[in-house]
């Protein structure tokens, strides 16, 4: 991933909350059968360390998940905020006109090598996790448990389990640092009148802080 200084994110806590609010993560391998990708919810978890590992499933019917158990270098996507910014929003704009239109957005890229889990114990404890992380925002939670016992082995049947022990990350935040104090302002206050309340938050939480000096007109980076 295209990554300049201003928009790099090392901190291991934002990574960490990026790939948690990424919604349908992309799981991509390149083996022996070219390139492979699945939308297919993953969860993270803490250890081991230094990164974690990504925990999820495939339908068996998914070809990928054979190149993965073949030793095929995987890579999985993360996208949790992205906005349109429009050049009018700039104060550049009225200044010189020297300005393009651009996208912000929060990315991380995780590689490492995927393990296939096919026991049944194994499958019923991934789905029992990613159950449970999701069904936590309802109301009444549903759990695993509750359909009937013979049901839920027929359907771990139709998945193989997988399990990304992550041995790099790429963060990425590409949230207007790059332009004058002026424009980040311009930019928040679009999104305000846009009705992208929590957007014109996240703006302000990147530094640097409006408050402080900025670099001066410039085009900013493309991707």
């Amino acid at each position: 991933m295209y990554t300049p200084p201003a928009f790099r994110e090392d901190d291991p806590a934002i990574i960490a909350g990026i790939m948690r609010a990424a919604r349908l993560p992309i799981l991509v391998s390149a083996g022996a059968d070219g390139i492979e990708a699945t939308h297919l919810p993953l969860t993270w978890q803490e250890a081991p360390a230094p990164h974690g590992r990504l925990i999820g499933h495939l339908a068996r019917g998914n070809p990928q998940w054979k190149s993965l158990r073949r030793g095929a270098q995987a890579m999985a996507l993360f996208q949790a905020h992205d906005f349109y910014v429009s050049p009018n929003w700039y104060e550049t704009k009225r200044e010189t006109g020297k300005v393009v239109p651009t996208w912000n957005y929060e990315a991380v890229h995780a590689y490492g090598a995927v393990e296939i889990i096919e026991n049944a114990q194994g499958l019923h404890d991934i789905v029992t996790a990613l159950t449970d992380l999701h069904e936590a925002r309802q109301p009444k939670p549903w759990r695993v448990d509750d359909a009937p016992d013979d049901y839920v082995a027929s359907q771990l049947k139709g998945i193989v389990g997988i399990v990304m022990v992550i041995d790099r990350l790429i963060g990425k935040r590409k949230l207007s640092q790059n332009r004058p104090v002026a424009d980040r302002l311009g930019v928040i206050a679009g999104l305000e009148a846009a009705g992208d309340a929590s957007s014109a938050g996240l703006l302000r939480s990147v530094e640097p802080a409006a408050d402080r000096p900025g670099p001066g007109p410039n085009l900013p980076p493309r991707g």
